[in-house]
Formats: C-alpha cells, sequence, structure tokens
C-alpha cells in the first residue's frame, strides 16, 4: 500500500481523489485550507486531515514523511487580490512551492491537476500560471504528472452556476458534441479524480490530455 498526501483534499476533485484512494486501502493525507469537507462519509474519517496555509510550509512539511507521492489539486477560477487569491499565485506558485517540497523530503511522484484551456471569460493568466507550473515541476527531481482536462462537472462544483454544470453534463453525455470539443471536451470530477488518483500510483506517463484522462479513469 503507498501513502499519499493529497494538497487541495477538501476540494472538488481532491475529495474525489481521496475517496478512491481510501476505498483501495491506501494511506491518505491532505493538506488544505478548509482542513476537512463537510461531509458525512466514511472515507472522509479514513483521511488524516491538516488545515494549513500552502505558503507557510513550516506548517504542514511534516505531512510529507513517508509519502510515496503527492497529488495536487488546488486551483482557482476567480480571483480576489485583496486576499491574496489571484492565479499567478494559487495556480502557479503554489504548485510550484509543493513540489520543491515534495523534492526536498524525496517524495517520488508528484501529479499536478492543470488544464487543457482556460473558461471563457477568464483572464489568459489562469493558463499562463498553470503552464509555468507545469515546466518548473517537469525540471525538479521526482517522477512528475501532469493531467490536464477540459471542464469538469459534478455534483458539489464550487466554481460554476448549476445552470453551467448541468449544460457540462449535457454536452458529455452526447457524443457526437462531445467528441468535436476535443481538449474542450467536459469531463466528470469523477473521471478526472479517478484517472488523478491511477497516475499518482503509477507515474509512468509524464502529460496526460483529455483522452488519456478517460482512457485512464476506464
Amino acid at each position: 500500500m503507498s501513502t499519499l498526501l493529497v494538497v487541495g483534499g477538501s476540494g472538488f476533485i481532491g475529495r474525489g481523489v481521496c475517496r478512491f484512494a481510501v476505498r483501495d486501502d491506501h494511506e491518505v493525507r491532505s493538506v488544505s485550507r478548509g482542513g476537512r469537507p463537510d461531509v458525512d462519509a466514511e472515507w472522509a474519517d479514513a483521511v488524516s486531515w491538516t488545515s494549513a496555509d500552502l505558503f507557510r510550509p513550516n506548517a504542514w512539511r511534516d505531512r510529507l514523511d513517508g509519502v510515496d507521492a503527492v497529488v495536487h489539486s488546488v486551483g482557482t477560477l476567480t480571483e480576489s487580490p485583496s486576499d491574496g487569491v489571484t492565479f499567478e499565485r494559487v495556480n502557479g506558485d503554489a504548485a510550484v512551492l509543493t513540489a520543491l517540497e515534495a523534492e526536498r523530503a524525496g517524495v517520488d511522484a508528484f501529479v499536478f491537476l492543470s488544464a487543457a484551456a482556460k473558461p471563457p471569460g477568464v483572464r489568459n493568466a489562469y493558463l499562463t500560471a498553470k503552464r509555468r507550473a507545469e515546466t518548473s515541476v517537469a525540471d525538479l527531481d521526482l517522477d512528475a504528472v501532469i493531467l490536464r482536462p477540459g471542464p469538469v462537472y459534478g455534483e458539489g462544483q464550487p466554481h460554476l452556476p448549476g445552470v453551467a454544470d448541468r449544460f457540462l453534463r449535457f454536452v458529455a453525455s452526447a457524443p457526437p458534441i462531445a467528441s468535436r470539443l476535443g481538449e474542450s471536451r467536459p469531463l466528470s470530477v469523477d473521471t478526472v479524480a479517478r484517472a488523478t488518483y491511477r497516475a499518482a500510483l503509477n507515474p509512468d506517463a509524464r502529460l496526460l490530455d483529455v483522452s488519456d484522462i478517460r482512457e485512464l479513469a476506464r
């Protein structure tokens, strides 16, 4: 069995990664600002939750002890500069800092949840920050896997209004439409979480696009 640290484990996709890992009897730890999510589920009881600011690694660095793989699932679609929430900081710097800490701790694998494209109406910095993080992570002395899903839908989606989430679900359920969207094809949160989890256990690939993610999640 492996020991996984899911950074952002209380988030939309991170929860799914934790759930799949617990189901398979792995030791699962999570670091996120919110700590344990407000869910009443057996899998959540099995996760070791830590509430901490990623940008203060002294508060969570010890959670890397004995970890085999780190999954970084932190990201944002909205910004609040007055609160320090910008694309450059959350989508870029946080991943680079976490990967550096993982490398220092001797972690074998680092899985970074990136994105295939920027959502409509969102600053280009959203994707620029993720691509910068991808490059930085790939240069480190660990097995880095980068996933680039398209839009992710599912229960508990915090970034999109319900009508948008339902639209993405509809598009994904219509193969003639979904297949034409290529890298912008919507994926369910379970599909992305399952593929992310499996990539952490077997970090053979270096870059997984939408088609690769769908195949790995089967």
